[in-house]
């Protein structure tokens, strides 16, 4: 009798990310996605600076370790030269809204055909907990210990609505990891962004709230609920460009 495959074998090893970390859970999603849309041995990715980095340890697939906050412009590169593979940057925040915010915002710009899976932990996660693009109004981080003064750095970006409103992509969405219930509306909204891409409809991009309970200094289960207390107010869920005639 054939054993039911429970974990996606894409998913070939132990991740290495912290205890209580949303990255493991977004990439099984990915992995779920992927082998669902027949699309397993068909992708490359491009990786961020960071905690993101860290997706070779567990997943396997191609993939490109970018210059920090250059995947936007590689995985453009990627999918011109490469139309038929299923190209993905996986990035954190920092990665992707600080370091590359040029890039990413002028693939969103040009509506690159590729998808953009970005996690939002409010921090640089792995390079010791900077404050990034996305730090909350007063949060302490490595690099504002009195909490961040958003009269001096500006405001939180909301890169998806930034992308929705502007520019003419195919999809754009947040989700988060901190219930059961946003997990599974998180994977229809990655599943939408990569069906959008084999589609050759454009960019899409879904934001992902995920917990970084060692620089938040929290234990698992109060940075899950720090996620929706006081990120999810200010970051809101949902799709903020559906795709066309869906």
């Amino acid at each position: 009798m054939t054993k039911k495959r429970v974990v996606p074998y894409l998913i070939d090893r132990p991740m290495g990310f912290c205890p209580g970390c949303g990255h493991g859970i977004v990439l099984r999603l990915i992995a779920k996605c992927l082998e669902e849309l027949g699309q397993d041995n068909n992708v490359i990715y491009g990786i961020g600076v960071g905690c993101s980095s860290l997706l070779g340890g567990g997943l396997e697939a191609d993939r490109l370790h970018c210059s920090h906050g250059r995947a936007g412009a590689v995985c453009t590169a990627m999918k011109r030269v490469n139309p038929d593979n299923m190209v993905i940057a996986y990035q954190g925040d920092g990665d992707a809204y600080s370091i590359g915010l040029a890039e990413t915002n002028s693939a969103a710009y040009r509506n690159e055909n590729f998808t953009a899976i970005i996690i939002n932990n409010t921090n640089y996660g792995m390079t010791g907990g900077q404050m990034s693009n996305t730090t909350m109004p007063g949060q302490k981080t490595a690099t504002s210990p009195l909490g961040r003064n958003c009269e001096v750095t500006g405001y939180p970006i909301k890169f998806p609505e930034l992308a929705a409103s502007q520019y003419n992509v195919a999809y754009a969405a947040r989700g988060s990891v901190s219930t059961p219930a946003h997990i599974n509306k998180l994977k229809s909204y990655i599943k939408n962004a990569f069906e959008a891409q084999l589609n050759g409809e454009g960019y899409s991009v879904v934001e992902v709230l995920s917990a970084c309970p060692t620089n938040w200094g929290m234990s698992a289960k109060d940075a899950m609920e720090r996620i929706d207390k006081e990120l999810i107010p200010y970051f809101s869920l949902g799709e903020f460009k559906t795709r066309e005639g869906k």
